[in-house]
């Protein structure tokens, strides 16, 4: 029997039991060092992987299409930000102060690639711009990101410098995608023959910073400063935001007269957040054990997003599937 859409995939469990692990069993002293080393590597390995991923053509197909783009960068790293920053009187008082830091974090990261992509196919929507659109807002991430989580949170959580923290994710994110994707002709055939097993390097990269970041936290006291009553509060906060991104999104792309394939792709990949990108971002731009607080509300977001956008991906397709039939 097939799994609902509406329950945790894999990997959400995955991150539930990596949690689990980190809280029962932080790690610390030199073995947290060496996890440390283990996650850089790790992360550098990932955006390595995603730049080979990267199609030149596909590029090239989607760039044309100005206007969907900047609906979706303004979506991403401006709609977001103020959807955060103006609901904060209504939406902090539920959720520990701490918790909505990560809060605004979320709504500074750039959209997620795979899921953003695999949702716009799976509803037919504009291929091609939306995998021009998802990669270019991973790659525009690295120095919008930094810089708006210093307008949103200052110096609060151990924020580290923007400046500093663009070359820093530069260094770790940006270098290692260029450098992917100038190998492409190389190994692009391979990363694409074997995307099943590179996967798991995928998600195991992002395991184990999720692991690095709760010991960290854990160390420091978080599930004793976070009480059940926030965690629920969390839930509604995401829930809002997630909301009103998408219906925003959905009434941008038909007030400005979008085709019903580009409506899709500026859905999919204007509503979406970053898991990938967002948990070694927040390595890098907070204090080690700031960082599981922080990256809490993203991972709750990231699940939500998906069990959403699953059934609405899948709402699209049928309202395609009977367009098509009444033209014939």
């Amino acid at each position: 029997m097939a799994r609902s859409k509406l329950l945790p995939d894999n990997f959400t469990l995955a991150l539930l039991s990596t949690v689990t692990l980190a809280s029962l069993f932080p790690v610390s002293g030199s073995l947290a060092h060496l996890f440390e080393a283990l996650t850089v590597a790790a992360i550098s390995l990932l955006f390595f992987l995603h730049g080979a991923k990267l199609s030149r053509d596909a590029i090239l197909a989607g760039l044309s299409h100005w206007r969907l783009h900047l609906v979706v960068v303004a979506s991403t790293f401006a709609l977001f930000p103020l959807l955060g920053w103006a609901l904060k009187p209504v939406l902090s008082p539920l959720v520990t102060p701490e918790l909505y830091m990560g809060v605004l974090f979320l709504c500074a990261l750039p959209a997620t690639v795979q899921s953003a992509i695999a949702f716009t196919a799976m509803a037919r929507g504009n291929m091609p711009a939306a995998i021009c659109s998802a990669s270019g807002s991973t790659l525009l991430g690295i120095v919008i990101t930094p810089l708006l989580v210093g307008l949103l949170l200052s110096r609060q959580a151990g924020a580290s410098d923007p400046l500093s923290a663009i070359g820093s994710i530069t260094l770790q994110l940006f270098v290692p995608f260029v450098a992917g994707h100038l190998l492409r002709p190389w190994i692009g055939h391979f990363v694409k023959t074997r995307a099943a097993v590179l996967k798991y390097v995928d998600q195991g990269s992002i395991l184990l910073v999720v692991f690095t970041a709760f010991s960290a936290a854990v160390r420091e006291g978080l599930w004793k400063e976070i009480p059940l009553a926030s965690l629920l509060g969390l839930l509604v906060v995401c829930a809002v935001i997630l909301a009103l991104a998408l219906c925003c999104t959905t009434w941008l792309a038909r007030r400005l007269g979008f085709s019903k394939e580009d409506e899709i792709t500026i859905v999919f990949c204007g509503s979406k957040k970053s898991l990938a990108s967002g948990v070694p971002m927040a390595k890098v731009l907070f204090a080690s054990h700031a960082v599981g607080a922080i990256v809490l509300p993203l991972m709750l977001f990231h699940q939500m997003q998906l069990m959403v956008c699953a059934v609405l991906a899948q709402r699209y397709a049928r309202r395609q599937q009977a367009s098509d039939a009444a033209t014939h």
